[in-house]
């Protein structure tokens, strides 16, 4: 009988390669069998063992390849067999990305795991574009939240949201941007709060759009983006006019006003 295996549950990063985290790329030159996500870069994932089971797993909006209990039973049977897993997922494994669910399920059948950090693109995506989440005397702290549920949860703490020394960072909330905007000028933001969309951010195709929480629904459709966008809402936005480094592929025309 063989020896159960170890699953490692290991963040890829944003997008760039280069912010793979060192054991993270020990995890996958050491597994037998990589589970992946849909924005996990094709840089990333060349790096596991040629014989290495590579088997896809992403999710997108009402389109998900493999069922929740799909992909958490195929880590179980194959650490049961014996095997290395590495369930490699887009930016962090604990931030919006159910791997505290999958974690649950792989400790209830007793199988040994490993949780590798990734960096998030909650972090990183404001970064490239040239954006400090927080900056002295600007804002003081930052929130990130999802889209769907910032707006479907009446819980949620919009005039915490509103509050000017706050960045709000959103994820996966490009179709609900109206609904965010409407949210946050009813609980008092101001309609000159600049904006930024980044799109693929970190990577060779990021774009980013400005404007303020009164123009940033236009903008954005002038633009015609399309997921993944991060969502940065503060006065830091400002800051990229100053500290912008990176030089992606293509900036769109919208984008070229702060």
């Amino acid at each position: 009988m063989n020896q159960q295996g170890r699953v490692f549950l290991v963040g890829a990063g944003p997008g760039d390669p280069g912010l793979l985290t060192i054991k993270g790329k020990e995890c996958l030159e050491a597994a037998d069998v990589v589970l992946y996500d849909r924005l996990v870069s094709a840089a990333v994932l060349s790096l596991a063992s040629p014989s290495a089971d590579k088997l896809y797993v992403g999710k997108e909006r009402e389109n998900h390849a493999v069922r929740q209990d799909e992909i958490n039973d195929l880590m179980v049977q194959r650490a049961l067999m014996g095997q290395v897993v590495v369930r490699l997922k887009g930016g962090d494994p604990f931030v919006f990305g159910r791997g505290g669910e999958e974690a649950e399920v792989l400790r209830q059948h007793g199988i040994e795991f490993e949780v590798v950090p990734g960096v998030s693109s909650a972090i990183a995506a404001p970064a490239y574009a040239g954006i400090p989440i927080t900056y002295r005397e600007v804002a003081t702290g930052f929130h990130v939240v999802t889209g769907h549920e910032c707006v479907a949860s009446p819980k949620t703490p919009w005039p915490l949201f509103a509050a000017e020394t706050q960045t709000l960072v959103i994820l996966m909330g490009l179709s609900h941007l109206p609904e965010i905007v409407a949210n946050l000028l009813q609980h008092g933001r101001s309609p000159k709060t600049p904006v930024a969309l980044i799109r693929f951010g970190t990577t060779e195709s990021q774009e980013t759009v400005f404007g303020t929480l009164s123009d940033i629904v236009v903008r954005a459709k002038e633009a015609g983006l399309a997921p993944p966008v991060v969502t940065v809402i503060g006065e830091v936005v400002h800051k990229a006019l100053d500290l912008a480094w990176f030089r992606p592929a293509r900036i769109p025309a919208a984008s070229k006003r702060v």
